[in-house]
C-alpha cells in the first residue's frame, strides 16, 4: 500500500500499541484544530482517545467526515445531537470497562475507608518509630453500608464485589431497577436517604445536565460526618469548591477521587494539599484487559464507518 493509499484520520495521542493494532491502511495525522488544518481538511474519521472536544462547529470544518470513534464509554465531550444532525455515526466502547471500573471504586473504597494513602506516607517518613496501635483507625469495610449513585452496568458490578464485603448496599438511580433489586440484594433510596444512611457513597453515573454538579453544599451537609465519597463518575458531577469545603471542615471524613473538575488539576489547586483526599489520574478503566477491548472496540467502530456500515457499538442522543 502507497502513502497515497493510506485512510486519513485525525487522533490524538495514541500509543504505539493502537497504531500498530490500526496497521498501515491508516495515515493518523496528529490532532489538529487550528485554522488551516491539514487533518481537518482530510481526515475521514476522528478517533478520540484522550476524549479532546469534538463539537458541531469542528465536524463543519471538517468535510470528509464519516464517523467519530471514541475509546471510551463516556461522550461528554462529543456532541451528540451535533453529529445526529449532520449525519455522523459515533461509536463508544460500552461493557468493556465495568469490570475494570467497579475494581477501582473498591479500590478507593478500601484505600480511603482504611487510610492507605496517609499510612504509606506516614510509614515512609521520620516520625514511624515504632508501632502504636491507637493510630490510623480507619472504617471497616465488611459490614459497612455502601451508597451506589448510579445503578448501571457499572453500579451492578460495584454492588456484586460490594456483597463479597457483607456491605449493606443503597443505591439511587434514574429509574427504580426491580430486577437488580432481586438479583442482587440492594435496596433503593431517594438520593438524600442514601446520602444520610451511607458510610462510603459512590458515584458511577453518567454526566448528564442533571447530574452535573449533584453533589454540592446541600449533599455534604446530609452525608454523615464519617463518611466518605468516591467518584468514579466524571469530575463535574461533584462541585470541587464545596468538596473542599466538606473535607476542610469536617463535614465529611474523606474521599477519593478517579476524576476531577477541572481534569487535572491546576497544580496550584487547594485540594491537592487536603490529607483526607486520595487523588488519582482517571485510572477507572485502565488495567490490561479493559484497555485491549477498548482498543478493538474502538476499531470496529471505525472501520464499519467507513465502510458505511452501522457501527457495532454506536451511541445516539
Amino acid at each position: 500500500m502507497t502513502v497515497a493509499d493510506r485512510i486519513p484520520i485525525m487522533a490524538d495521542g495514541l500509543p504505539e500499541i493502537f497504531h500498530e493494532a490500526l496497521g498501515e491502511r491508516f495515515e493518523v495525522l496528529n490532532w489538529d484544530t487550528s485554522e488551516g488544518s491539514d487533518a481537518v481538511a482530510r481526515s475521514v474519521a476522528i478517533v478520540s482517545y484522550a476524549h479532546p472536544l469534538a463539537d458541531g462547529e469542528l465536524m463543519d470544518r471538517m468535510p470528509q467526515l464519516k464517523v467519530i470513534s471514541n475509546h471510551g464509554v463516556g461522550v461528554d465531550h462529543i456532541d451528540l445531537f451535533a453529529a445526529e444532525e449532520r449525519g455522523i455515526p459515533v461509536g463508544n466502547t460500552p461493557g468493556c470497562l465495568d469490570a475494570a471500573t467497579a475494581d477501582m471504586t473498591m479500590a478507593l473504597v478500601m484505600a480511603i475507608g482504611r487510610n492507605l494513602r496517609i499510612g504509606d506516607n506516614f510509614a515512609r517518613g521520620p516520625e514511624f518509630l515504632h508501632y502504636d496501635p491507637s493510630i490510623l483507625i480507619g472504617q471497616e469495610i465488611t459490614g459497612s453500608t455502601l451508597g451506589i449513585i448510579g445503578m448501571g452496568r457499572i453500579g451492578k458490578e460495584v454492588a456484586r464485589r460490594a456483597a463479597g464485603f457483607e456491605m449493606t448496599v443503597l443505591y439511587n438511580n434514574r429509574n427504580r431497577d426491580e430486577a437488580a433489586e432481586a438479583e442482587l440484594g440492594v435496596r433503593y433510596a431517594t438520593r438524600d436517604e442514601l446520602l444520610a444512611e451511607s458510610d462510603f457513597v459512590a458515584l458511577n453515573c453518567p454526566l448528564t445536565d442533571e447530574t452535573t454538579g449533584m453533589i454540592g453544599p446541600a449533599e455534604f451537609e446530609t452525608m454523615k460526618t464519617s463518611a466518605f465519597l468516591v467518584n468514579m463518575a466524571r469530575g463535574p458531577v461533584v462541585q470541587t469548591d464545596a468538596l473542599y469545603t466538606a473535607l476542610t471542615t469536617g463535614q465529611i471524613r474523606g474521599a477519593a477521587l478517579d476524576v476531577t473538575d477541572p481534569e487535572p488539576l491546576p497544580r496550584d489547586h487547594p485540594l491537592l494539599d487536603v490529607e483526607n483526599v486520595i487523588i488519582m489520574p482517571h485510572l477507572g478503566s485502565a488495567s490490561n484487559r479493559a484497555r485491549e477491548m477498548m482498543m478493538n472496540m474502538s476499531i470496529e467502530n471505525l472501520e464499519a464507518g467507513l465502510a458505511g456500515e452501522e457501527l457495532p457499538y454506536r451511541i445516539r442522543p
